[in-house]
């Protein structure tokens, strides 16, 4: 890693001090660093770090700009703007969690295919900080990023398969997978249908661990690998980042790894149906009709909206146990990234006291969600003359809150279901993220979680 944390704080260690837009007097800095701030026009500009010369040239502390919203993430930036060597925080730290975090996922690099060299910065982990949840998080998101960053040709259903075996050898869960025609002999048509033109066979990857008596927590991870649209074929532009459409699947997996290593003492159940969506002669096509796991007829109106297919059959037998909490997370509708943008994923539940919980998280932990509506008026747009129901609507509206009513239907047992309509890349850099692949939403639902199931 680039970026490290240590709970000492070294001989040779060097100040950090966050500096407001417009606050640079107040920032508790000396004469000589005042003066040396102004005289390079530093004052608080977000996301800038300004080194400290000494007396005799050498290091002697640096400035982070956050700007005049006071980012709460705002330490990433220090990963990649500081020289090597040991650095702590000079200023007060309100949220030390989020710093340290911060400051660990700035440092993140994909380096599988293209070494870079690494600059080894280390910081003192601030006063009241948690180094082990901070560590655990960390490297959750850096699995989340790094399976979702992996092209398809070395991230198929089959590598996405060993990655979930990796995860589950580290903490000795249990993997099962039904796979290719099985999958048709274990009712699970619609994983089939989408998956069955690919190179690799399709297949629904199930994890288990935890308790048998432990409350049940399920999380369901849509798995396409690659989605070309099918013979609904995307344009050459819209497939340039569908390696990331497996990124539901990532970030279950990457929660599922928190959860297990904090050792919450919950039943933890992992669906993840991991197909491609390509064209060959035996791909599913328009109009056609699928049956479900559940019994219900789907006809295809766009072999475009496969995720959905593939959740359903799953969500089918997550909620075949009843599971007291039953999460979804999909990359699945450009709909929502037209409604609320890259960095907002919207959310839908049929709780609102676990809804009104999620949002307070959220704010909590500075992973932002937005609560979106299951309204049910609109679940009339999914109807079908020939089947029980339709995948797409006809009219172009609403596309999240349809698809997440779709999703409703395979719903019924488990207690509590939330479904995440998520992005799963950052398009532009951020303090504590490079343009990649992303974790969204699962530092909120692991806080939650945490809440309700706190490890004995």
């Amino acid at each position: 890693m680039p970026a490290e944390i240590t709970r000492k704080k070294t001989a040779n260690s060097k100040p950090v001090w966050f500096v407001q837009q417009g606050g640079l007097d107040s920032a508790g800095l000396d004469g000589g660093a005042l003066a040396w701030a102004n005289a390079n026009g530093f004052d608080g500009q977000p996301g800038r770090v300004l080194i400290i010369p000494g007396e005799k040239g050498e290091i002697s502390g640096a400035l982070l700009g956050i700007g005049k919203d006071d980012s709460r993430l705002a330490a990433g930036k220090l990963a990649t703007g500081l020289p090597k060597g040991s650095w702590h925080l000079a200023s007060p730290v309100d949220e030390p969690d989020l710093a340290a975090l911060a400051f660990l996922l700035g440092g993140y690099k994909f380096a599988r295919y293209a070494k870079k060299d690494d600059v080894d910065v280390t910081l003192t982990l601030p006063d009241g900080a948690d180094k082990a949840d901070v560590k655990r998080l960390a490297k959750a998101v850096t699995l989340a990023r790094d399976l979702i960053n992996t092209p398809t040709n070395d991230m198929g259903p089959e590598a996405l398969e060993a990655a979930v075996r990796d995860v589950a050898g580290e903490y000795k869960a249990s993997v099962s997978v039904i796979k290719g025609d099985e999958l048709l002999k274990k009712n699970f048509p619609m994983i089939h249908a989408v998956g069955r033109a690919g190179s690799e066979e399709p297949r629904l990857i199930d994890l288990e661990w935890g308790r048998k008596d432990a409350p049940k927590v399920t999380l369901v991870g849509k798995g396409v690998c690659f989605d070309t649209g099918g013979l609904d074929i995307k344009p050459s532009s819209s497939m340039l980042l569908m390696k990331k459409d497996m990124g539901g699947a990532a970030n279950v997996l990457a929660l599922a790894s928190i959860i297990m290593d904090a050792k919450l003492p919950v039943r933890l159940r992992v669906l993840i149906p991991a197909v491609e969506n390509s064209i060959s002669a035996n791909a599913f096509r328009p109009s056609d009709v699928l049956t479900s796991r559940k019994g219900l007829t789907v006809e295809i109106g766009n072999t475009d909206a496969e995720g959905r297919l593939v959740l359903a059959d799953a969500l089918s037998l997550a909620d075949d146990e009843e599971p007291e909490i039953l999460i979804d997370m999909a990359t699945l509708t450009g709909a929502a990234r037209v409604a609320l943008g890259p960095d907002l994923p919207p959310f839908y539940s049929n709780d609102d006291a676990f809804a009104s919980d999620i949002a307070r998280a959220a704010d909590a932990v500075a992973d932002p969600l937005w609560r979106m509506p299951l309204w049910q008026p609109y679940d009339a747009k999914l109807s079908s003359r020939v089947a029980d129901m339709n995948n797409v609507t006809s009219d172009g509206f609403a596309g999240s809150i349809t698809a997440a009513l779709f999703l409703q239907r395979f719903v019924g047992k488990a207690n509590i279901w939330a479904h995440f309509d998520i992005f799963g890349w950052n398009p532009v850099e951020k303090p504590h993220a490079p343009i990649g692949g992303e974790a969204q939403a699962i530092r909120v639902l692991y806080h939650l979680l945490k809440e309700r199931y706190p490890a004995k």
